[in-house]
Protein backbone atom coordinates (compact mmCIF):
# COMPACT_ATOMS: atom_id res chain seq x y z
CA UNK A 1 0.00 0.00 0.00
CA UNK A 2 2.46 2.21 0.87
CA UNK A 3 5.35 2.61 -1.62
CA UNK A 4 7.32 5.62 -0.05
CA UNK A 5 10.36 2.75 0.55
CA UNK A 6 10.87 2.36 -2.77
CA UNK A 7 10.95 6.50 -3.49
CA UNK A 8 13.90 8.77 -3.48
CA UNK A 9 14.01 9.83 -0.12
CA UNK A 10 13.62 6.50 1.20
CA UNK A 11 16.47 6.86 3.23
CA UNK A 12 14.92 9.31 5.39
CA UNK A 13 12.99 8.65 8.56
CA UNK A 14 9.96 7.70 7.55
CA UNK A 15 8.29 10.21 9.78
CA UNK A 16 9.69 12.58 7.24
CA UNK A 17 9.44 11.15 4.08
CA UNK A 18 6.32 12.97 2.14
CA UNK A 19 2.89 11.05 1.65
CA UNK A 20 0.94 11.29 -1.24
CA UNK A 21 -2.55 11.32 -1.51
CA UNK A 22 -4.28 12.38 -4.73
CA UNK A 23 -3.35 15.39 -5.68
CA UNK A 24 -1.72 16.28 -2.37
CA UNK A 25 1.72 16.24 -1.36
CA UNK A 26 2.19 15.77 2.45
CA UNK A 27 5.87 16.86 3.45
CA UNK A 28 6.01 14.30 6.12
CA UNK A 29 3.44 12.14 8.14
CA UNK A 30 3.01 14.40 11.44
CA UNK A 31 -0.96 15.49 11.52
CA UNK A 32 -2.10 18.17 14.35
CA UNK A 33 -5.49 16.18 15.07
CA UNK A 34 -8.51 18.50 15.59
CA UNK A 35 -9.06 20.22 19.26
CA UNK A 36 -11.88 22.35 20.12
CA UNK A 37 -10.96 25.47 21.49
CA UNK A 38 -14.64 27.07 21.81
CA UNK A 39 -12.91 30.37 20.83
CA UNK A 40 -15.30 31.31 17.76
CA UNK A 41 -17.51 33.97 17.48
CA UNK A 42 -21.02 33.07 15.39
CA UNK A 43 -18.74 30.07 14.29
CA UNK A 44 -16.42 32.42 12.39
CA UNK A 45 -12.73 31.87 13.25
CA UNK A 46 -10.41 34.43 14.64
CA UNK A 47 -6.98 35.63 15.89
CA UNK A 48 -7.24 33.09 18.53
CA UNK A 49 -7.57 30.36 15.44
CA UNK A 50 -4.82 32.28 13.50
CA UNK A 51 -2.67 32.01 16.14
CA UNK A 52 -3.41 28.01 17.54
CA UNK A 53 -3.03 27.05 14.04
CA UNK A 54 -0.36 28.69 12.22
CA UNK A 55 1.64 27.83 15.08
CA UNK A 56 1.95 24.15 14.29
CA UNK A 57 2.78 25.38 10.34
CA UNK A 58 6.03 27.10 12.06
CA UNK A 59 6.23 24.16 13.91
CA UNK A 60 6.93 21.67 11.05
CA UNK A 61 3.90 19.98 10.65
CA UNK A 62 2.75 18.40 7.32
CA UNK A 63 -0.91 18.87 8.04
CA UNK A 64 -2.72 20.89 10.61
CA UNK A 65 -6.48 20.06 11.44
CA UNK A 66 -9.14 22.36 12.44
CA UNK A 67 -11.07 21.65 15.14
CA UNK A 68 -14.29 20.06 14.92
CA UNK A 69 -16.02 22.50 12.57
CA UNK A 70 -20.20 22.76 12.49
CA UNK A 71 -22.28 21.74 9.23
CA UNK A 72 -25.33 22.99 11.57
CA UNK A 73 -25.86 25.54 14.28
CA UNK A 74 -28.15 23.36 15.97
CA UNK A 75 -25.65 21.06 15.83
CA UNK A 76 -22.30 22.47 17.22
CA UNK A 77 -20.70 20.95 20.39
CA UNK A 78 -20.51 24.13 22.42
CA UNK A 79 -21.16 27.97 22.61
CA UNK A 80 -18.47 29.06 20.64
CA UNK A 81 -17.52 26.35 17.87
CA UNK A 82 -16.22 26.66 14.74
CA UNK A 83 -18.58 26.69 11.83
CA UNK A 84 -19.24 26.21 8.25
CA UNK A 85 -22.87 26.89 7.89
CA UNK A 86 -22.86 30.00 6.12
CA UNK A 87 -21.06 31.80 3.74
CA UNK A 88 -19.83 34.83 5.95
CA UNK A 89 -17.78 32.00 7.38
CA UNK A 90 -15.53 31.33 4.74
CA UNK A 91 -13.38 34.13 4.17
CA UNK A 92 -12.07 34.34 8.00
CA UNK A 93 -11.14 30.53 7.77
CA UNK A 94 -9.28 31.18 4.12
CA UNK A 95 -7.18 33.67 6.12
CA UNK A 96 -6.20 31.14 8.35
CA UNK A 97 -5.70 28.62 5.09
CA UNK A 98 -3.40 31.45 3.64
CA UNK A 99 -1.40 31.84 6.53
CA UNK A 100 -0.57 28.12 6.81
CA UNK A 101 -0.44 28.06 3.19
CA UNK A 102 2.69 30.39 2.97
CA UNK A 103 4.20 28.97 5.97
CA UNK A 104 4.57 25.23 4.29
CA UNK A 105 2.11 22.80 5.74
CA UNK A 106 -1.36 21.63 4.55
CA UNK A 107 -4.44 22.02 5.89
CA UNK A 108 -7.28 20.18 6.83
CA UNK A 109 -11.37 21.09 8.36
CA UNK A 110 -12.82 18.84 10.53
CA UNK A 111 -16.74 18.60 9.51
CA UNK A 112 -18.75 17.58 12.65
CA UNK A 113 -22.53 17.84 13.49
CA UNK A 114 -22.69 16.81 17.05
CA UNK A 115 -26.06 15.10 17.30
CA UNK A 116 -27.46 13.97 20.43
CA UNK A 117 -24.56 15.64 22.26
CA UNK A 118 -25.43 18.97 20.84
CA UNK A 119 -24.71 21.81 23.57
CA UNK A 120 -22.42 21.57 26.15
CA UNK A 121 -19.64 23.30 28.14
CA UNK A 122 -16.40 23.87 27.40
CA UNK A 123 -14.14 22.03 29.06
CA UNK A 124 -12.87 24.57 31.36
CA UNK A 125 -16.11 25.39 32.65
CA UNK A 126 -16.77 21.55 33.52
CA UNK A 127 -17.97 20.43 29.84
CA UNK A 128 -21.46 19.75 31.09
CA UNK A 129 -24.60 18.78 29.04
CA UNK A 130 -26.18 22.64 28.69
CA UNK A 131 -30.22 22.29 29.73
CA UNK A 132 -32.58 22.53 27.50
CA UNK A 133 -33.38 26.44 28.98
CA UNK A 134 -29.66 27.19 28.57
CA UNK A 135 -29.94 25.99 25.31
CA UNK A 136 -32.99 27.90 23.45
CA UNK A 137 -31.57 31.09 25.15
CA UNK A 138 -29.04 31.15 23.08
CA UNK A 139 -28.61 33.30 19.95
CA UNK A 140 -28.00 30.35 17.51
CA UNK A 141 -30.17 27.64 19.79
CA UNK A 142 -29.54 23.89 19.61
CA UNK A 143 -31.80 21.29 19.05
CA UNK A 144 -30.49 17.29 20.06
CA UNK A 145 -30.87 15.29 17.26
CA UNK A 146 -30.17 11.30 17.27
CA UNK A 147 -31.26 8.13 15.37
CA UNK A 148 -33.30 7.35 18.34
CA UNK A 149 -34.72 9.17 21.58
CA UNK A 150 -31.56 7.84 23.92
CA UNK A 151 -29.90 10.26 25.90
CA UNK A 152 -26.41 10.48 25.71
CA UNK A 153 -25.96 9.99 29.43
CA UNK A 154 -27.13 11.37 32.73
CA UNK A 155 -27.64 14.88 32.48
CA UNK A 156 -28.38 14.96 28.81
CA UNK A 157 -32.00 15.07 27.57
CA UNK A 158 -33.18 12.94 25.37
CA UNK A 159 -32.50 13.63 21.32
CA UNK A 160 -35.73 13.99 18.85
CA UNK A 161 -35.27 10.61 16.77
CA UNK A 162 -34.46 12.18 13.10
CA UNK A 163 -37.12 11.55 10.47
CA UNK A 164 -36.36 11.25 6.95
CA UNK A 165 -36.24 14.96 6.54
CA UNK A 166 -34.25 15.86 8.79
CA UNK A 167 -31.63 12.75 8.01
CA UNK A 168 -31.95 14.49 4.32
CA UNK A 169 -31.20 17.92 5.65
CA UNK A 170 -28.14 16.82 8.08
CA UNK A 171 -26.62 15.28 4.58
CA UNK A 172 -27.08 18.46 2.43
CA UNK A 173 -25.67 20.52 5.68
CA UNK A 174 -22.45 18.13 5.27
CA UNK A 175 -21.74 18.67 1.83
CA UNK A 176 -22.87 22.60 1.56
CA UNK A 177 -20.30 23.05 4.33
CA UNK A 178 -17.66 20.72 2.35
CA UNK A 179 -18.33 23.21 -0.99
CA UNK A 180 -17.45 26.21 1.20
CA UNK A 181 -14.62 24.17 2.55
CA UNK A 182 -13.16 23.92 -0.94
CA UNK A 183 -13.92 27.60 -1.38
CA UNK A 184 -11.73 28.57 1.65
CA UNK A 185 -9.03 26.41 0.26
CA UNK A 186 -8.36 23.74 2.65
CA UNK A 187 -6.55 20.61 1.46
CA UNK A 188 -8.29 17.75 3.21
CA UNK A 189 -12.05 17.35 4.66
CA UNK A 190 -12.59 15.25 7.49
CA UNK A 191 -15.76 14.09 8.44
CA UNK A 192 -16.12 13.66 12.06
CA UNK A 193 -18.04 10.19 12.22
CA UNK A 194 -16.63 9.00 15.89
CA UNK A 195 -17.12 10.31 19.95
CA UNK A 196 -20.56 9.71 20.07
CA UNK A 197 -21.93 12.73 17.45
CA UNK A 198 -24.64 12.59 15.29
CA UNK A 199 -23.37 9.76 13.02
CA UNK A 200 -22.18 7.92 15.33
CA UNK A 201 -24.96 7.57 17.33
CA UNK A 202 -26.57 5.90 13.98
CA UNK A 203 -23.65 2.97 14.05
CA UNK A 204 -23.92 1.87 17.15
CA UNK A 205 -26.71 -0.22 18.16
CA UNK A 206 -26.76 0.83 21.75
CA UNK A 207 -27.77 4.69 20.35
CA UNK A 208 -29.89 3.16 17.39
CA UNK A 209 -32.68 1.03 18.04
CA UNK A 210 -34.69 2.32 14.62
CA UNK A 211 -36.14 -0.67 12.45
CA UNK A 212 -36.13 1.63 9.53
CA UNK A 213 -33.73 1.60 6.38
CA UNK A 214 -31.43 4.06 9.04
CA UNK A 215 -30.73 1.10 11.66
CA UNK A 216 -31.60 -2.43 12.54
CA UNK A 217 -29.04 -4.17 10.50
CA UNK A 218 -25.14 -3.11 10.43
CA UNK A 219 -26.19 -2.42 6.76
CA UNK A 220 -28.50 -0.28 8.02
CA UNK A 221 -26.76 1.52 10.81
CA UNK A 222 -24.09 2.13 8.53
CA UNK A 223 -26.01 4.34 5.85
CA UNK A 224 -25.92 7.55 7.57
CA UNK A 225 -22.36 7.35 7.17
CA UNK A 226 -22.12 6.31 3.42
CA UNK A 227 -24.36 8.49 2.32
CA UNK A 228 -22.51 11.51 3.83
CA UNK A 229 -19.51 10.10 2.79
CA UNK A 230 -20.59 9.43 -0.72
CA UNK A 231 -22.68 12.91 -1.55
CA UNK A 232 -19.58 15.25 -0.24
CA UNK A 233 -17.07 12.89 -1.89
CA UNK A 234 -19.34 13.92 -5.23
CA UNK A 235 -18.43 17.71 -4.39
CA UNK A 236 -15.46 17.87 -2.52
CA UNK A 237 -12.62 18.01 -5.38
CA UNK A 238 -11.37 14.34 -6.96
CA UNK A 239 -7.70 16.03 -6.48
CA UNK A 240 -8.49 16.53 -2.34
CA UNK A 241 -8.32 13.58 0.07
CA UNK A 242 -11.07 12.66 2.11
CA UNK A 243 -10.44 11.76 5.55
CA UNK A 244 -13.11 10.08 8.31
CA UNK A 245 -12.72 10.04 12.10
CA UNK A 246 -13.82 6.95 13.77
CA UNK A 247 -14.47 5.75 16.99
CA UNK A 248 -12.94 2.17 16.05
CA UNK A 249 -14.40 0.69 19.09
CA UNK A 250 -16.96 2.73 20.95
CA UNK A 251 -16.22 1.86 24.68
CA UNK A 252 -20.24 -0.25 25.56
CA UNK A 253 -20.21 -3.83 25.88
CA UNK A 254 -21.93 -4.78 22.93
CA UNK A 255 -21.77 -1.80 20.91
CA UNK A 256 -19.60 -1.07 18.04
CA UNK A 257 -16.38 -2.86 17.51
CA UNK A 258 -13.03 -3.01 15.83
CA UNK A 259 -14.72 -5.59 13.53
CA UNK A 260 -17.50 -3.31 12.58
CA UNK A 261 -14.82 -0.22 11.68
CA UNK A 262 -13.34 -2.62 9.29
CA UNK A 263 -16.29 -3.38 7.56
CA UNK A 264 -17.28 0.23 7.61
CA UNK A 265 -13.56 1.63 6.96
CA UNK A 266 -13.49 -0.84 3.50
CA UNK A 267 -17.33 0.85 2.38
CA UNK A 268 -16.24 4.33 3.37
CA UNK A 269 -12.89 3.46 0.85
CA UNK A 270 -14.85 2.10 -1.63
CA UNK A 271 -16.98 5.83 -1.88
CA UNK A 272 -13.75 7.49 -2.28
CA UNK A 273 -12.35 8.07 1.53
CA UNK A 274 -9.15 7.90 1.66
CA UNK A 275 -7.46 7.89 5.07
CA UNK A 276 -9.57 6.09 8.14
CA UNK A 277 -8.39 8.52 11.36
CA UNK A 278 -8.77 6.41 14.00
CA UNK A 279 -10.06 7.61 17.28
CA UNK A 280 -12.33 5.26 20.44
CA UNK A 281 -14.90 6.14 22.69
CA UNK A 282 -17.43 8.61 23.63
CA UNK A 283 -20.90 7.40 22.64
CA UNK A 284 -21.91 8.54 26.24
CA UNK A 285 -20.97 10.48 29.13
CA UNK A 286 -19.91 6.32 30.35
CA UNK A 287 -17.67 5.90 27.53
CA UNK A 288 -15.90 9.04 27.54
CA UNK A 289 -12.90 6.83 29.41
CA UNK A 290 -12.41 3.49 27.41
CA UNK A 291 -12.15 0.06 29.26
CA UNK A 292 -8.29 0.61 27.31
CA UNK A 293 -5.58 1.60 29.19
CA UNK A 294 -4.47 4.82 28.14
CA UNK A 295 -1.02 3.96 27.83
CA UNK A 296 1.41 5.22 25.27
CA UNK A 297 -0.01 4.46 21.51
CA UNK A 298 -3.30 3.02 22.99
CA UNK A 299 -5.33 3.31 20.17
CA UNK A 300 -2.48 2.24 17.62
CA UNK A 301 -4.01 -1.24 17.20
CA UNK A 302 -7.12 0.18 16.02
CA UNK A 303 -5.42 2.22 12.65
CA UNK A 304 -3.35 -1.12 12.73
CA UNK A 305 -5.98 -3.38 12.20
CA UNK A 306 -7.69 -1.33 9.73
CA UNK A 307 -5.22 -0.40 7.87
CA UNK A 308 -4.44 -4.06 7.21
CA UNK A 309 -8.13 -5.65 7.15
CA UNK A 310 -9.53 -2.77 5.18
CA UNK A 311 -6.57 -1.78 2.83
CA UNK A 312 -7.17 1.86 3.66
CA UNK A 313 -4.78 4.09 5.00
CA UNK A 314 -4.64 4.79 8.49
CA UNK A 315 -4.04 7.77 10.84
CA UNK A 316 -2.82 6.77 14.50
CA UNK A 317 -3.78 8.86 17.70
CA UNK A 318 -3.51 9.17 21.51
CA UNK A 319 -0.39 9.15 23.17
CA UNK A 320 2.23 9.27 20.36
CA UNK A 321 4.78 11.37 22.21
CA UNK A 322 7.70 10.63 20.97
CA UNK A 323 9.47 10.68 17.79
CA UNK A 324 11.17 7.12 17.93
CA UNK A 325 7.62 5.96 18.62
CA UNK A 326 6.16 7.45 16.40
CA UNK A 327 8.61 6.29 13.81
CA UNK A 328 8.54 2.94 14.73
CA UNK A 329 4.65 2.80 14.13
CA UNK A 330 5.09 3.59 10.38
CA UNK A 331 8.13 1.73 10.38
CA UNK A 332 6.11 -1.26 11.67
CA UNK A 333 3.15 -0.64 9.15
CA UNK A 334 0.62 0.16 11.24
CA UNK A 335 -0.30 3.43 10.29
CA UNK A 336 0.73 5.58 7.74
CA UNK A 337 0.09 9.38 9.42
CA UNK A 338 0.54 10.09 13.03
CA UNK A 339 -2.05 12.41 14.78
CA UNK A 340 -0.45 14.66 17.78
CA UNK A 341 -2.94 17.16 19.88
CA UNK A 342 -2.03 17.73 23.41
CA UNK A 343 1.72 16.49 22.96
CA UNK A 344 1.08 18.95 20.40
CA UNK A 345 -0.44 21.75 22.80
CA UNK A 346 2.62 21.04 25.05
CA UNK A 347 5.48 21.63 22.22
CA UNK A 348 3.98 23.15 18.79
CA UNK A 349 7.90 22.56 17.35
CA UNK A 350 7.27 18.69 17.98
CA UNK A 351 7.87 18.05 14.19
CA UNK A 352 11.04 20.09 13.75
CA UNK A 353 12.15 18.67 17.05
CA UNK A 354 11.41 15.08 16.29
CA UNK A 355 13.74 15.61 12.72
CA UNK A 356 16.29 16.60 14.88
CA UNK A 357 16.00 13.48 17.33
CA UNK A 358 15.87 11.23 14.11
CA UNK A 359 18.47 12.62 12.15
CA UNK A 360 16.59 14.32 9.23
CA UNK A 361 17.14 17.92 9.55
CA UNK A 362 20.27 18.46 11.08
CA UNK A 363 20.93 21.86 9.93
CA UNK A 364 17.87 23.14 10.88
CA UNK A 365 16.71 23.72 7.19
CA UNK A 366 13.59 22.80 7.27
CA UNK A 367 12.97 25.36 9.90
CA UNK A 368 11.31 28.65 9.30
CA UNK A 369 13.95 30.57 7.69
CA UNK A 370 13.64 33.64 9.96
CA UNK A 371 14.08 30.91 12.69
CA UNK A 372 16.23 28.46 11.14
CA UNK A 373 19.34 30.75 10.84
CA UNK A 374 19.58 31.72 14.59
CA UNK A 375 19.45 28.03 15.41
CA UNK A 376 21.95 26.54 13.22
CA UNK A 377 24.62 29.89 14.27
CA UNK A 378 24.29 28.98 18.07
CA UNK A 379 24.15 25.11 16.89
CA UNK A 380 28.04 24.94 17.56
CA UNK A 381 28.94 27.00 20.26
CA UNK A 382 26.04 25.02 22.22
CA UNK A 383 27.21 21.68 20.96
CA UNK A 384 30.94 22.95 22.71
CA UNK A 385 29.27 23.91 26.20
CA UNK A 386 27.18 20.70 26.24
CA UNK A 387 30.59 18.95 25.81
CA UNK A 388 32.41 21.09 28.41
CA UNK A 389 29.49 20.78 30.75
CA UNK A 390 29.84 16.56 30.59
CA UNK A 391 33.55 17.13 31.08
CA UNK A 392 32.80 19.01 33.99
CA UNK A 393 29.80 17.74 35.64
CA UNK A 394 28.13 21.30 35.12
CA UNK A 395 24.28 21.12 34.76
CA UNK A 396 23.06 22.68 31.80
CA UNK A 397 19.55 23.09 30.81
CA UNK A 398 17.85 21.15 27.62
CA UNK A 399 17.10 23.10 24.28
Amino acid sequence: MDTSADTPGASQPRLFQPLQLRGLTLANRVVISPMCQHAARDGQAGPWHLVHLGKFALGGAGLILTESTAVDPRGRIGTADLGLWSDSQVAPLQAVVDFVHDNGAAIGVQLAHAGRKAGSQPLWEGGAALSDAQMQADSLPWARLGASPLAAGPGWSAPAAMDAAQIEAAIDAFVQAAVRADRAGFDVAELHFGHGYLVASFLSPHANQRQDAWGGSLQGRMKLALDIAGRVRAVWPAAKPLFCRLSAVDGSVGGWGLEDSVVLARALAERGVDVIDCSSGGLTEETKALPVPRGLGFQVPFAARIREAAGVKTQAVGMIVDAHQAESVLREGQADLIALGREALWDPYWAHHAAQALGADPQFRHWPVRHGVWLAKRAPSLARARDEAGRTGTPLPAG
